[in-house]
């Protein structure tokens, strides 16, 4: 049954609480946004030194996406590329939206001992599908 939300409602005010609900929300699916695995290829795509052929690879990556992941990848990074345009006002970077949403929407199915090099990783491949997603998800 689908749950009713009453925007309205005061608890909704504060943003850390939406934006807590939406991490919980892609935190807790069966398999992350970027699917288990694409996630060495996704790595492999952000150490590519040169920034075209490393933007091309990421797009082609996106690409081969399961349609409901691409879709919701789509709108999800639309919607974070509005929070980054504000960044005067509400201090979230490019940067700092990948460090939030990094680890969240990317991670490898098992946790080995490069958890730090991950990171460093999942932040930068969801920096860069920012900072160039009219090049990733134009047509």
């Amino acid at each position: 049954p689908e749950e009713k939300l009453n925007l309205d409602d005061s608890q909704w005010e504060d943003i850390h609480v939406v934006t807590g609900a939406l991490k919980m929300f892609f935190r807790e699916l069966p398999e992350p946004l970027f699917p288990y695995c694409f996630f060495e290829q996704f790595v492999e795509a952000i150490k590519i030194q040169d920034t075209t052929t490393r933007i091309k690879s990421i797009r082609s990556l996106v690409k081969k996406l399961p349609k409901p992941n691409y879709d919701t990848m789509k709108t999800l990074f639309e919607h974070l590329k509005k929070i980054a345009a504000k960044e005067s006002v509400n201090l979230m970077s490019t940067q700092s939206l990948g460090i939030v949403f990094g680890p969240t929407l990317l991670r490898p199915e098992k946790e080995t001992g490069n958890m730090a090099v991950h990171m460093l990783y999942q932040n930068q491949i969801v920096e860069l599908m920012l900072s160039e997603y009219s090049k990733i998800f134009g047509s």
